[in-house]
């Protein structure tokens, strides 16, 4: 491929500068052609700077141009004097045109404002002309401007602007110039490094530009074809291009992908009756899309894709396009039809044949039969023939779908290479032939490593299960360790802070003591031999609450009684000489009320189910109505034997059979707890996947292992073997071995000492730490939040700013306020301005703050635990509190319990929990503390801004900080927003009037451009010569002489279709 001439004017004037590589010596270079043509020196104004300083200030010059490899070498070959009049005339140029580094931005605007016009038809001639020039403008700016202003119109996105106008256009703007222009300007961006790296890695940018092959603006259909010809050639793009031309399928609603450009090249009426540009353009595309990306190397390639275009009757097409007799185009046709034939002859000596021809079936089939015949292949070959019998063959409905799917399927297995890529737009997602062919090689491999990997899917399974049970167990340990550290931690602390105390109040007592003694020796001084009488009394002992004050001495000195025994547990017993309210107890055992007979109540022959009913006292049935009935009477009449079958304590199956003497009754499982508690304590016990020892060892080294999680232990604690569970159990359990597995679990549960207690105490172990890390967060909420709003000097100062609004905006008994409700912050927002109505006071508040105030804006960073302390409800606090408080006593209860008893092998209870008690009281006193300091410091805070403490919760309090809180961010955005609309309307406006003056300058420039001067630009380049057919000219020449010596070896009379003649 012939690179083109670089023409004058690209890249912002640098003609001269490429005038140096066209000799090898170096010419001076004087002069420059102005815009007044006026010749002037080239003499710098400022002095040449240091080599090494030079050479960086050139390489940034240099990487700016975005030239290519070869070009750049020469420039840095250039001598340091001509690099600095480059250096030089580009600086100068720049700051000319010092406005063009901001024009991204303005285009990037016309281009949405345009979009978003969606029609031509309200537009005048006039105005569809200025969009025009202003999208040429662009194409013109990413030719000639710098690299930077390339670089920022990709930063700011600009080519998705493109595409979303070209993606909007009405069928008006699609016929018109502008459409055309676009295609030009992402042309234009390609044309850079930089911009065509951008639109090949676009997700949508190939796609939409496919789209415009739908329009009927020949200009436009060149431009595209040119373009998506190109990519063809780029590293990558050929599978770009497939894609593109699938979507456009979709798109166009089309049978085929390229149907509409065999319908073009065939169109030889109206406007495309003498049209060569665009049929040249389409024979270039096809010819791309052919013989590049992976039809460089794969025949299979090559005729699979070829095969779409003869199925779509190019043959006879291209017959037609001889007449035209246009050098260019018939250059594509023989390239074409060369390649066709090369890849002919390719594919018959496979078949150690001259000539294959595809249009017949029976050629094509008697190949194939022979090619595989008495091979491995041939039964499934015969096999695929049968099954295509069978296959539906109607007309209607979904028949061709069949021969469809089954085409696609062999043409993937054809083109889809090792590695399971396709180099082809895939027509069957997530199929992978090698995949599948290896999965046919062995099937029963196959199977033996599924089998095995399921066997380590469950062994891993089961190692992660352990693992996550170590992990528990570790992490709990962990985290009693780090606990007990910190409360012995704190406990160190707290029995300094004692010591230090006690230290004092012992040297204040013996303070007291001394003065006390001095006292002492001081009156006995004063009054020798002491008072007369005797010694001074005693003075009495104070009364503790609740006693009364002891009785005095007897008389004579004599010792008082002793004192009597202490109560028994139930209370005090009563004072002698009073006999006990409602005459003398009965003793023990005896009937509480009249004497009342034996019931004869008939006895069943096997155990039945229990009927739990709250049984009446005997002594509360006098003057009652049980005193009037008579269940003996009942039992005469009732069916006893069908209430014995129907509620028995066995659950049997009966198994029938024809001869009703042969019958036999199964009994499955014994169960005497209510079924539907069975059926959710099985569920239950299938989840802990533990058994019953595992579960009682669990429970008795309060789960050590922690295999019991927090959650199961909340449901076991709903499944407690209750007194009657526990009655019959006992009656039953010499059948134990036949119980339901419920049934043995709570027979095994009822066997542990104070069962359900052990389990409350341990859920509440398991659970204390997580309580006290949802309480002591809101506690210290409470605390930080109060501090927050006590000492907050900006949120004074907003206060102090709003109460000047009040008092100034209202008037009567609403003005002249020394104060006001914190509520009342939430309401500034409701009084709006009479300008503005989307103004409110709290958006003038916060622009009198920015200006007058900016330190009280800081406020919000005072105030950051507020949001915290809203949520915080001081009922639900207490509560919790409260619950921890109750359950903490429940465990200490049991512990005194446990102590008492003689301990069983293996229960660890008093030990482990004695140490959780001591960890948790302390843990619970510190919160407690907290609260106590925390409700202080609220009440403080209410109390300081006037509120009534005894009706004022946090949640509220805090709540109306934390909501003004918001609205003031929100209302503070607001305003950062319209400040920022303003500038952009007037850096719009500041960026039109740079525009218009830009156009002037560059007016006589375009009409330069007008001429035809090239462009310049490596995608340019790679255009012209696929326009040219340059690109093929290798391939072209190799197949000639190839052709030339077959013609001298053989001459084929029975080829399926003449060989075209070839303007060779």
């Amino acid at each position: 491929m012939a690179p083109r001439k670089r023409g004058g004017g690209n890249r912002g004037g640098l003609s001269y500068i490429f005038c140096c590589f066209n000799s090898n010596d170096h010419p001076e270079i004087t002069y420059r052609l102005r815009e007044d043509f006026a010749l002037q020196a080239l003499e710098p104004a400022l002095p040449m700077p240091g080599y090494d300083e030079l050479d960086g200030m050139f390489s940034e010059l240099v990487d700016e141009l975005d030239l290519s490899e070869k070009h750049r070498e020469a420039m840095f070959a250039l001598p340091a004097e001509k690099k600095w009049q480059i250096y030089c005339s580009k600086k100068k140029e720049q700051e000319e045109n010092k406005s063009a580094t901001s024009w991204p931005e303005y285009y990037i605007d016309q281009l949405n404002s345009m979009a978003a016009r969606t029609t031509l038809l309200a537009l005048e001639k006039e105005d569809e002309e200025e969009r025009n020039k202003t999208i040429e403008s662009l194409k013109t700016a990413l030719r000639t401007q710098p690299m930077r202003f390339v670089t920022r119109f990709i930063d700011l996105d600009g080519l998705t602007c493109i595409l979303n106008f070209l993606k909007s256009m009405d069928y008006e703007t699609t016929e018109s110039q502008i459409h055309t222009s676009l295609i030009g300007c992402i042309k234009a961006l390609m044309n850079n490094s930089q911009g065509r790296a951008h639109v090949l890695s676009h997700s949508e940018s190939i796609n939409i530009i496919a789209q415009s092959l739908a329009t009927e603006n020949i200009k436009t259909k060149v431009a595209v074809l040119e373009i998506m010809g190109a990519v063809c050639l780029v590293p990558g793009g050929h599978k770009k291009i497939l894609e593109a031309m699938m979507h456009y399928q979709r798109f166009a609603c089309e049978r085929t992908r390229f149907q509409t450009l065999i319908n073009d090249l065939d169109r030889s009426t109206g406007r495309y009756r003498d049209e060569v540009n665009l049929k040249t353009a389409i024979m270039s595309f096809i010819n791309a899309v052919l013989s590049q990306g992976a039809g460089e190397s794969s025949l299979e390639f090559r005729i699979h894709l070829r095969y779409e275009f003869l199925m779509l009757g190019i043959q006879p097409v291209i017959d037609k396009l001889r007449s035209h007799e246009n050098s260019t185009l018939d250059r594509h046709l023989d390239y074409f039809e060369m390649l066709r034939n090369e890849d002919e002859l390719a594919l018959s000596k496979r078949f150690e044949s001259v000539h294959i021809d595809t249009k017949s079936a029976n050629q094509v089939f008697d190949l194939i039969r022979k090619k595989i015949n008495h091979t491995d292949a041939h039964p499934h070959f015969m096999s695929v023939l049968h099954h295509c019998l069978l296959m539906p063959h109607k007309r209607s409905g979904n028949t061709v779908q069949y021969w469809l799917l089954l085409d696609r399927i062999v043409q993937q297995m054809v083109l889809q290479n090792d590695k399971g890529h396709d180099p082809d737009v895939t027509p069957l997602e997530n199929f992978n032939v090698k995949n599948v062919v290896r999965m046919l090689v062995n099937e029963n491999e196959v199977k033996q490593w599924k089998e095995q990997a399921e066997k380590m899917r469950k062994e891993h399974h089961e190692l992660q299960q352990r693992f996550e049970k170590k992990e528990r167990e570790c992490d709990a340990k962990t985290q009693e360790k780090e606990d007990m550290m910190q409360t012995l931690n704190k406990m160190k602390e707290k029995l300094e802070k004692e010591s230090n105390e006690h230290k004092n109040v012992k040297q204040q007592v013996a303070e007291l003591t001394g003065q006390l003694h001095e006292l002492s020796t001081r009156r006995a001084a004063v009054v020798p031999g002491g008072p007369p009488g005797g010694p001074l009394p005693p003075p009495p002992i104070p009364a503790f609450a609740g006693m009364c004050p002891p009785p005095p001495p007897p008389p004579g000195g004599m010792m008082p009684p002793p004192p009597p025994p202490p109560p028994p547990p139930g209370g005090p017993p009563p004072p002698p000489g009073c006999p006990p309210i409602g005459g003398i107890p009965p003793p023990p055992g005896a009937p509480l009320g009249p004497s009342l007979k034996m019931k004869n109540i008939p006895q069943p022959s096997n155990a039945l189910k229990s009927f739990n009913w709250a049984k009446l006292a005997e002594n509360k049935l006098e003057g009652t109505v049980w005193m009037e009935v008579d269940d003996a009477k009942v039992f005469k009449i009732l069916d006893l034997e069908d209430i014995e079958k129907t509620f028995s304590a066995y659950q049997r199956q009966q198994k029938e059979t024809e001869d009703d003497a042969l019958s036999s009754k199964k009994v499955k499982e014994l169960s005497v707890i209510d079924g539907r508690r069975a059926q959710n304590c099985n569920i239950l016990l299938s989840r802990l996947k533990l058994s019953n020892e595992e579960m009682k060892r669990a429970i008795l080294t309060m789960d050590e292992q922690e295999d019991l999680p927090k959650d199961m232990l909340e449901q076991l604690l709903k499944f407690v073997p209750e007194k009657s569970d526990v009655d019959l159990l006992e009656e039953h359990k010499h059948e134990l071995d036949r119980m339901a597995k419920p049934d043995r679990f709570f027979y095994e549960m009822s066997r542990i000492n104070h069962y359900q207690q052990r389990l409350q105490s341990l859920y509440f172990k398991k659970k204390f730490a997580e309580r006290i890390a949802e309480i002591k967060p809101k506690v210290e909420a409470l605390s930080r939040a109060s501090k927050e709003v006590l000492h907050s000097r900006n949120l004074k100062q907003l206060l102090e700013v709003v109460l000047a609004f009040g008092n100034f905006m209202n008037k009567g008994q609403r003005g002249n306020a020394y104060g006001f409700k914190v509520s009342s912050l939430n309401k500034i927002a409701d009084t709006k301005s009479s300008i503005d109505k989307n103004i409110t006071l709290l958006h003038y508040l916060i622009t009198i703050l920015e200006k007058k105030y900016p330190k009280v804006l800081m406020f919000q960073e005072d105030l950051q635990s507020l949001s915290d302390a809203a949520k915080v409800n001081m009922t639900e606090l207490e509560k919790d509190i409260g619950n921890m408080r109750s359950g903490l006593k429940g465990v200490e209860s049991e512990l005194e319990y446990q102590k008492k008893r003689p301990q069983e092998l293996g229960d660890k209870f008093v030990s482990v929990v004695s140490q959780f008690i001591t960890v948790a009281s302390f843990s619970f006193s510190d919160v407690e503390d907290s609260l106590v300091e925390a409700k202080e410091l609220f009440l403080k805070a209410v109390k300081h801004f006037g509120e009534d403490a005894s009706r004022m919760q946090p949640d509220e309090f805090f709540g109306i900080f934390d909501q003004f809180l918001q609205s003031f961010a929100e209302a503070q955005q607001e305003n950062e927003n319209i400040r920022k609309r303003k500038e952009e309307e007037e850096r719009r406006a500041k960026m039109e009037a740079q525009l218009k003056e830009q156009r002037e300058r560059e007016r006589k420039a375009r009409k330069a451009k007008a001429n035809g001067e090239d462009d310049g630009g490596e995608f340019d380049d790679l255009v012209s010569a696929l326009r040219s057919g340059e690109v093929f000219d290798k391939d072209l020449s190799k197949m000639k002489r190839n052709r030339k010596r077959i013609n001298s070896q053989t001459t084929d009379a029975s080829r399926e279709r003449p060989v075209t003649k070839l303007n060779f």
